[in-house]
């Protein structure tokens, strides 16, 4: 589903259980944002190619964070040869990305998914790619859980900040958000930004007077 020009919400089937990576582009580059679950590699190739980019525009993958759907593909989009894809995320989830930790909420997997971080991101840092892209760390969910502001579309790649229902922000999914309090006040950061349209992993797109939702959201205890 196209977002905004260059911005493509795909979407993914996991046992009934749909989720959201982000395909970012422009003339120069590809931008993934988040990987699937394991074994979704297929679907996640076919779903950026039915947006009309090619595999070989990807140059940068963009990880919110560690947990085993968001990193479930990104050993295999490293795998390809002579294709170097750049590999971000913040600083407190790399070593479980790495594999040098095990994951958080999926400690129990034998051979978890793992693929080295290339770049770290932090909070307020912009990167100059696909029209500007502003990171904002909202830990809460992980420690070092990430959103995504797109300047030129003013969209706000959620991650698991929050989750929506129909095109309706829900905010918080306590049962997988280890730090309530700390993703409360990730929440607020999210007042700062001008939003027009919010993508959540779990639930897809909502584009309907976002801010005030967001507003509602921060005011709930």
């Amino acid at each position: 589903m196209e977002v905004a020009k260059g911005v493509d919400m795909l979407e993914l089937d996991f046992h009934g259980n749909k989720i959201h990576p982000v395909l970012v582009w422009d003339k120069e580059m590809a931008i993934l944002i988040d990987t699937g679950f394991p074994g979704q590699i297929e679907d996640l190739r076919l779903a950026i190619e039915q947006t009309g980019v090619s595999l070989d525009q990807l140059k940068v993958i963009i990880l919110t964070h560690q947990d085993v759907d968001h990193i479930g593909n990104l050993p295999y989009m490293l795998q390809k040869p002579n294709h170097s894809i750049t590999v971000y995320a913040h600083e407190l989830d790399k070593p479980y990305i790495q594999g040098e930790l095990p994951l958080l909420k999926d400690s129990h997997l034998q051979n978890p998914p793992k693929g080295k971080v290339n770049n770290i991101l932090v909070d307020g840092q912009e990167l100059p790619l696909c029209g500007g892209i502003h990171v904002i760390h909202t830990p809460g969910h992980t420690a070092g859980h990430i959103s995504l502001y797109l300047k030129q579309s003013k969209t706000l790649i959620a991650g698991d900040s929050m989750y929506s229902v129909n095109g309706q922000l829900q905010g918080i999914h306590t049962p997988t958000t280890p730090d309530i309090d700390s993703a409360r006040r990730s929440l607020r950061k999210y007042l700062n930004f001008d939003i027009a349209s919010v993508v959540c992993y779990h639930g897809g797109l909502s584009s309907i007077e976002v801010n005030n939702q967001i507003v509602q959201l921060t005011q709930e205890p």
